[in-house]
């Protein structure tokens, strides 16, 4: 993958997408009629475990973020917060009969909620945990 910079580019290896997950990308894609757009993954604060994934499309990138090309024409953006949280993260897409949907492995996260959409980074780890609340899973 490629972070393009307006000022610098480098091949720096932020976001791997699997195979499934740029399939799905494509597939969503298709279905909204929005083909070009790029996919922004972001990190906020809240969910169960302190942190959660986002994820929505978008036709342009914002001043200072990160654009990834990712193999089969796959783009994502990532603003500047967010890439702190997510440098080296895959992006991966199960369909399963419990469930499916897009699942980040990410090496920063200390600890993750079961429900895989919320997780404790370094700098959260030593805050006291309220427990998960998502009602899907335990830790």
């Amino acid at each position: 993958m490629v972070v393009n910079d307006p000022l610098i580019t480098t091949d720096v290896q932020i976001l791997t997408v699997t195979p499934a997950a740029q399939q799905m990308i494509h597939s969503l894609l298709e279905q909204r009629n929005i083909p070009g757009y790029a996919l922004r993954v972001f990190v906020s604060g809240g969910g169960c475990s302190g942190l959660q994934y986002g994820m929505s499309f978008e036709k342009e990138p914002r001043e200072f973020d990160a654009v990834v090309d990712a193999a089969d024409g796959v783009r994502l953006v990532v603003d500047p917060t967010s890439l702190m949280y997510l440098e080296g993260a895959t992006i991966d897409f199960v369909d399963s009969l419990m469930g499916g949907g897009f699942r980040i492995d990410n090496p920063n996260a200390v600890s993750s909620c079961g429900c895989g959409h919320s997780f404790k980074s370094k700098d959260s780890a030593d805050t006291e945990d309220s427990g998960c609340g998502c009602g899907s899973c335990s830790h």
